[in-house]
């Protein structure tokens, strides 16, 4: 199996307990005794997306078709992060608690949003990181300030801090298991946050037992745009899997095409990445999207990707470069335009531990 045959294969194991199409032919392929599983264990776990095969193959009755050792050490990590998000779940609504005493109400986002809207039918299945929550402008400081007086100190402690317009830096707790990350955008890039922000997500959102998450149609649209927007996928034409596996649960629970279709500026980015899905889980209804020119290049370029992955390898790089110039012309107007950033940009080349541990980086220590 090549990496797009692993790739494809994967997709439709997450879709086998609610596609019957699916399920017949991920059947035959595991009746056939072809599947390299060792190449879908590495691509899986790369997407984070590997208890979520094993709790599909187990739903639909599946697993006798592949090796006990691995069907062993599937559960054995399904089992982990099961017990790791039962911790962050009861994190989430100690937070909430906390907030809510405070008279600030969060919006939970991502993956944790998703756990506690119940979208999983095992909580295992969604391997995550940090707990990341939003805030109006009003709020945002005022939740700052309550979290670090409550404990919550940072991840990464420096002495001067880049000055983040998305969401303050993370926050730790002993005894906690999560991060958490305290958001003012859901957007890094200017142009779109007008059209998707606090404002605008707030009024449809739902409570589901005292916690205030997205709705689903704004959670698919976040979903795709915190992967196609904020880290740059819509440039790499990249699949993520675990955002991947997500909108297809989400299109069970709200109309996927409607929801893409409710912006306007950010309709061709969400588009092209639920067009993406469509293709990779192997023409679900529920992902049907806008078939427009656009699109069908963006599909040509993702599908040409596997074609020849070394071509694709240097055609990465040349996007990274590019990206990072882009961002350092930003830092500098940025520098030029707010005092925040030339303080932090001094602090920076005042800070004789950052050239060292630049040197080092570069081999020359």
């Amino acid at each position: 199996m090549n990496y797009k045959e692993t790739l494809y294969f994967i997709s439709k194991c997450l879709t086998i307990s609610l596609e019957e199409k699916n399920r017949q032919e991920i059947e035959k392929e595991l009746q056939s005794k072809t599947i390299n599983w060792e190449t879908v264990v590495e691509v899986s776990t790369a997407h984070y997306v590997f208890p979520a095969i094993y709790c599909n193959l187990k739903r639909v009755g599946f697993l006798h078709y592949l090796p006990q050792e691995l069907v062993n050490f599937m559960e054995h990590i399904t089992n982990l992060n099961r017990e790791r998000n039962e911790q962050i779940i009861t994190q989430a609504k100690d937070l909430n608690t906390l907030l809510l005493k405070n008279n600030i109400t969060p919006i939970f986002l991502k993956g944790t949003g998703n756990l506690l809207a119940g979208i999983y039918q095992d909580i295992a299945e969604r391997m995550l990181g940090d707990i990341d929550f939003l805030f109006s402008m009003d709020d945002y400081p005022k939740a700052i300030t309550i979290l670090r007086e409550n404990g919550y100190t940072e991840v990464n402690k420096y002495t001067y801090y880049f000055p983040y317009e998305k969401h303050y830096r993370r926050l730790q707790k002993d005894n906690n298991i999560a991060a958490i990350e305290i958001h003012r955008e859901l957007l890094d890039v200017k142009k779109y946050i007008k059209e998707f922000n606090y404002s605008v997500v707030e009024k449809e959102c739902q409570v589901i037992g005292q916690t205030k998450v997205l709705s689903y149609a704004n959670k698919l649209n976040l979903t795709i745009l915190s992967k196609q927007i904020n880290d740059s996928g819509f440039y790499y034409k990249a699949m993520p899997l675990r955002n991947a596996y997500d909108v297809f649960l989400l299109s069970k629970k709200t109309n996927a095409k409607d929801a893409v279709n409710s912006l306007d500026t950010l309709n061709h980015p969400l588009n092209c990445f639920l067009a993406s899905c469509h293709e990779v889980f192997n023409s679900v209804d529920s992902l049907e999207y806008n078939i427009t020119t656009k699109t069908a290049a963006y599909l040509s370029n993702f599908n040409s990707q596997f074609a020849n992955p070394k071509a694709t390898q240097r055609t990465h790089k040349r996007i990274q470069m590019y990206l990072f110039l882009k961002h350092r012309l930003n830092v500098i107007c940025k520098c030029i335009l707010y005092k925040e950033y030339r303080v932090w940009l001094f602090n920076k080349m005042t800070d004789k531990s950052w050239y060292k541990e630049k040197l080092i980086q570069l081999g020359f220590k």
